[in-house]
């Protein structure tokens, strides 16, 4: 195809999000549709483009509408072009303020916190876990605009 267009990226990278939050490996999704995993890489990154019946497997396998790997997509991507390169300097995924390397919503971190959540069976106690964790981020966010180094235990985790 030579290039690969913003829509495959975002497409593939949310196979690979729902893929991984499923704890489902490359190998194990390549297996349930006929595939090599190198092929799951190359959807996942973008360098190929999801056909509409592959989507709509991918669709069963992971458990979610056709629509959910279309949802979250940037302004530019919706337009049909890529950022111009000064202005993706510093964003990731959907305008997020990390880069495509170090976007928390892709780290094996992430995808284990938000299974031991869900783990979480009282709605009451899910949803205390929940706003201590958001009183904590923001905590940290303030001390962060404030100028403040965190302690050396807290500085960055991944």
């Amino acid at each position: 195809m030579g290039k690969n267009l913003p829509v495959d990226v975002h497409v593939g990278a949310r196979v690979r999000q729902r893929r991984a939050l499923l704890g489902m490996s490359q190998t194990n999704l390549a297996d349930a549709v006929g595939l090599t995993f190198q092929q799951i890489q190359k959807y996942e990154r973008g360098f190929n483009r999801i056909g509409s019946s592959r989507l709509y497997e991918f669709a069963k396998i992971l458990n979610v509408p056709v629509s959910y790997f279309f949802e979250e997509m940037p302004a530019n991507v919706l337009l049909g072009r890529a950022l111009p390169m000064r202005a993706r300097k510093g964003l990731g995924e959907a305008g997020t303020p990390f880069s495509p390397d170090s976007d928390p919503m892709i780290k094996r971190e992430t995808f284990e916190l938000v299974r031991a959540y869900y783990k979480i069976r009282e709605g009451r106690v899910r949803k205390r876990v929940f706003d201590m964790i958001k009183a904590v981020g923001a905590a940290s966010h303030a001390e962060l605009l404030a100028g403040r180094k965190p302690p050396k235990g807290r500085r960055g985790g991944g």
